[in-house]
């Protein structure tokens, strides 16, 4: 078992930054890939970014890619999304999620964290 708690959401404006965490515990040395998703009300559970355990790979939806970044600390067992020049669509609540692979399914992914709220305001 994998426990993952996100952190790090909250209010901020359009153009702003924003980091989120993902710490994982539990059977931490099974070397997962992990992935972030985001999910607004009404709308299925949106791909964002995915790495590999070693970190050298890593893919991200077009709508994020060259604004966020994914990066991760596996001393500190911890998974990072940096957020840049932030829009109003990016408004959702964000999970992190384990897998084997670098997959953009949610279906992929077998341990998922409770989300955290990131709210962008105009």
């Amino acid at each position: 078992q994998v426990q993952l708690v996100e952190s790090g959401g909250g209010l901020v404006q359009v153009g702003d930054s924003l980091r989120l965490s993902c710490a994982a515990s539990g059977r931490t040395s099974s070397r997962q890939a992990m992935g972030w998703f985001r999910q607004t009300p009404g709308k299925e559970r949106e791909f964002v970014a995915t790495i590999s355990w070693s970190g050298g790979s890593t893919r991200y939806a077009d709508s994020v890619k060259g604004r966020f970044t994914i990066s991760r600390d596996n001393a500190k067992n911890t998974v990072y999304l940096h957020m840049n020049s932030l829009k109003s669509e990016d408004t959702a609540v964000y999970y992190c999620a384990a897998a084997s692979g670098v997959y953009i399914r949610d279906y992929s992914y077998k341990y998922w964290g409770q989300g955290t709220q990131v709210t962008v305001s105009s």
